[in-house]
């Protein structure tokens, strides 16, 4: 399979986004035959010389953040530079990883169901979406703490370079569940602390000017 991949960050090289997919690509790739070429949106100011990409691709893989629930602007501007091929025969199949730095798995829900209304749109067959919470921070945890998320994108990949598809049970364990217990909630809390994503949020405060307003509650009345 000759796999044509979008990275939507904004971030570009230096994302999150292209951590999972180094996991994703290195296991797609361990299928004898397997090759990939990835194209990052950030990098290219035209968008629509990415959409001759994706018209003569074999096939697709758009991975993304999620942004305030939806996709990241150059995102959407890609998707919308690709309206022309709406209804052309032919059309590449897709697939899309999704992460976000939300823990609960109902956070991408919705992102989800616009994805394969798009494929469906496209005429694109839809090969599968994976979603997963709690990313943000992760280039400031300890490797132990990474490995089974680095093993799940791996084997994510292996399966689809392998089958062509995502496996749907692997997909349901990458996404984790919907919604957390309250307990849940103060478990995932705890253990942000303790493997250092506390240090990487708290950080991100002090840079941005934010700490002495780090327990506003704006949105209240």
């Amino acid at each position: 399979m000759k796999l044509t991949v979008f990275n939507g960050s904004p971030r570009g090289s230096g994302s999150n986004t292209k951590i999972l997919l180094k996991h994703f690509l290195a296991g797609f790739c361990e299928i004898e035959g397997n090759t990939y070429e990835i194209h990052y949106l950030n990098q290219v100011n035209n968008h629509e010389a990415l959409v001759e990409k994706f018209r003569e691709a074999e096939t697709v893989l758009l991975a993304f953040p999620m942004y305030t629930d939806t996709t990241p602007a150059m995102v959407q501007h890609f998707i919308e530079c690709l309206s022309p091929l709406r209804g052309r025969t032919g059309n590449p199949p897709a697939a899309f990883i999704v992460q976000y730095g939300f823990m609960e798995a109902v956070h991408g829900k919705y992102l989800k169901h616009y994805l394969e209304k798009l494929a469906a749109r496209l005429g694109s067959p839809l090969l599968g979406i994976a979603t997963r919470g709690g990313i943000e921070g992760i280039q400031a945890m300890t490797a132990e703490n990474t490995k089974k998320i680095f093993e799940q994108f791996y084997e994510l990949g292996h399966g689809f370079g392998t089958t062509g598809r995502f496996e749907p049970e692997l997909v349901k364990v990458i996404a984790r569940k919907e919604r957390f217990t309250q307990n849940g909630n103060m478990a995932e809390k705890m253990k942000q602390i303790l493997d250092g994503t506390a240090r990487y949020w708290d950080g991100m405060l002090k840079s941005n000017h934010a700490w002495d307003n780090r327990f506003d509650k704006p949105s209240l009345d």
